[in-house]
């Protein structure tokens, strides 16, 4: 992670970031201009304290006293992200994010430029946030168990609130599924990244590892991505991040009509949340998924998983 993050800042920062000491658990780089840049760790912000010339590095210094971003700043780092090209971005400018070396997935915020009002792109861009790619292999093992079945896998839907950690687990998933065991031979699977969230791709190419067997859409909408693999690319697994609204649903029963098993995830914080959406509603009454896995995250950062049935009675 080291060189690719370093690499996107002025280079009056750099100096500061060379320890690698503030790396570990970072989630979040929030870049504003005039604002502190700003490090998050979990629940706990930090700044880079000091004046241009005379950094320190990341830590509780306070808001006040963090180094606030310049216009120049933040055109330096726009220039170092897309390597003097930020036109040949212009799509992934449009959706309002693009991907790194490494996964690093780059936000960003400004004014909207809309023609015949439809968004086009972003100028003044004057907002970034730089989200940390994370793998954690093995993440998924206490999962895989509970999902697996003699034909392959349950049709499975993950949930948590944004930010708890979903596609970390989703990813994992994928990877291990792909690749089989001694238990379990791999399984072809195919990967809607709508956002380039799961695979990271940069230029085409994953920046995450998704196993042997595993064939990515980057950029692509679910509902057409779905269509797309199942005509092409023959999955046995289908996985999408982030399932919303009723087309996507839609979609995903067309993918089990033909035999795929699905495995997705959703915004939800709790089972009835689930259920309050009436096309999520839908899926449980007509059992379209085997297992439901809640994931969420404790005071103190930590993660556990609950996993339920296709009757939403718990299993562990």
């Amino acid at each position: 992670m080291a060189l690719e993050i370093v690499k996107i800042f002025p280079v009056h920062i750099r100096e500061a970031l060379a320890n690698d000491t503030w790396k570990a658990g970072l989630e979040e780089i929030r870049v504003r201009v005039g604002s502190p840049l700003e490090f998050i760790y979990g629940g706990e912000s930090r700044y880079l304290p000091g004046r241009e010339g005379a950094y320190a590095l990341p830590s509780a210094c306070g808001y006040e006293n963090g180094y606030r971003m310049t216009p120049e700043d933040l055109r330096e780092m726009l220039n170092y992200i897309s390597d003097y090209s930020l036109y040949a971005y212009s799509e992934e400018v449009k959706e309002g994010y693009l991907t790194i070396e490494g996964g690093h997935r780059i936000g960003m915020a400004g004014q909207v430029v809309k023609k015949d009002g439809k968004v086009t792109g972003l100028s003044h861009i004057t907002f970034l946030n730089v989200r940390i790619a994370h793998e954690k292999r093995g993440c998924a093992d206490d999962i895989l168990p509970h999902i697996r079945r003699s034909d392959g896998i349950y049709n499975t839907l993950m949930l948590s609130p944004p930010g708890i950690g979903k596609t970390t687990f989703l990813r994992d998933l994928i990877r291990q599924l792909s690749a089989g065991d001694a238990g379990a031979p791999g399984m072809k699977v195919g990967v809607v990244d709508e956002r380039s969230e799961i695979a990271a791709c940069h230029l085409g190419i994953p920046q995450n590892d998704l196993g042997p067997r595993t064939d990515v859409l980057d950029g692509c909408k679910k509902t057409e991505g779905i269509r797309m693999l199942l005509r092409s690319m023959s999955p046995q697994i289908l996985a999408v991040d982030e399932l919303g609204g009723k087309e996507d649903f839609a979609a995903v029963k067309q993918a089990l009509c033909c035999g795929c098993r699905v495995l997705g995830t959703v915004h939800a914080g709790c089972v009835q949340e689930l259920l309050d959406k009436p096309y999520l509603q839908a899926c449980v009454t007509q059992k379209l998924f085997g297992r439901y896995i809640l994931i969420e995250r404790n005071s103190r950062g930590e993660r556990s998983t609950t996993i339920y049935d296709e009757r939403m009675e718990r299993i562990c």
